[in-house]
């Protein structure tokens, strides 16, 4: 059996009558980095809430370091840090003021506060800013400073609500540094994102959730071989009947419509597959105006899974089909 920090059952959230969170189960086991990835107002940040007894439990139940969400919050909240989309620093404590404080309202020993602050400070490298005000930090070092006092009382699971969100492409990188490192360590990692690159690169695994639905969990590689070994991309004279002619293939896995073509999941080299199909189309006469090759990403899985692209979070759910004859 594996050794589970966190167990969620049915879990439901309703804000008056939009249920935010649709009846989702899953476990994160102890020692994993976990995502949640989705686009805004999928569902991740009530999840987070639920979970970290900001929010009551409405429906479903859920388990955090053995204890019950429900009836033991108070144990939760000892076994628990969070880190939150906002900024929540007072602009005028200082870092290791900020650090203290929290270390005092866990009724920390002075001892104990001395000792993980020196630690922590080390670990997110703001050793020189210790008596720097918060309002002087940068972004990436004030999200620095939120998750040394996240962990400041040794949390057994860390949570973090877009840990990254508005930061440039180098502080995000060394924030994916510090958490795998904190990961290293000991502590359970629990992060949404709606950045693919992210879940992609730091998650032992995923789940991808939209409209308060989890539509698939696992881990990055299995999740893009569900999509087949490679993808082709064609843009032709006519997708419809270009995908009738591709579709028995016996490598072909499915094809997907797009707004302009295309996409063919193959489960073979498609490199080697790439000639046979463009002369099945030519010789019916189709003609080709693009093609591209392509290993799975997640891009492409969360597109596979939701039927639409990540950034566009208002667009209406498009099929995920393989097209099939057309009456004539």
């Amino acid at each position: 059996m594996e050794d589970n920090v966190i167990e969620v059952n049915n879990l439901e959230y309703f804000f008056g009558e939009i249920k935010a969170v649709d009846n989702i189960s899953f476990t994160v086991r102890r020692g994993e980095i976990f995502s949640f990835l989705g686009p805004n107002g999928a569902g991740k940040s009530t999840v987070i809430n639920i979970l970290t007894t900001l929010l009551p439990v409405q429906k479903g139940s859920a388990k955090i370091a053995g204890h019950d969400l429900k009836h033991e919050p108070e144990k939760i909240r000892e076994s628990i840090g969070i880190v939150f989309q906002e900024l929540t620093l007072d602009r005028d404590m200082t870092v290791k003021e900020i650090l203290e404080y929290h270390g005092r309202l866990y009724s920390m020993s002075k001892a104990e506060r001395q000792e993980r602050i020196e630690e922590l400070v080390s670990l997110v490298e703001l050793e020189g800013k210790k008596d720097t005000l918060t309002r002087h930090l940068s972004g990436g070092m004030k999200r620095r400073l939120e998750i040394a006092r996240g962990l400041m009382t040794q949390p057994k699971v860390l949570f973090l609500d877009e840990p990254t969100i508005g930061l440039d492409p180098q502080t995000r990188i060394r924030i994916w540094d510090y958490l795998r490192d904190i990961n290293h360590q000991g502590t359970t990692i629990f992060l949404t994102t709606h950045y693919m690159d992210e879940a992609d690169q730091l998650s032992d695994r995923i789940s991808i959730i939209d409209h308060g639905k989890i539509v698939i969990t696992g881990r990055s590689w299995e999740l893009k071989n569900t999509l087949g070994q490679d993808l082709i991309y064609l843009e032709t004279s006519d997708n419809w009947e270009a995908a009738e002619l591709l579709k028995d293939l016996d490598s072909v896995k499915g094809i997907r419509e797009k707004t302009k073509g295309i996409v063919v999941m193959v489960n073979v080299d498609g490199t080697y597959l790439l000639p046979e199909v463009m002369d099945r189309l030519r010789s019916r006469g189709i003609k080709i105006k693009a093609v591209n090759l392509k290993k799975p990403s997640m891009d492409d899985v969360f597109v596979h899974y939701t039927g639409r692209e990540l950034r566009d979070s208002g667009a209406e759910k498009g099929a995920v089909v393989i097209p099939r004859s057309r009456g004539r």
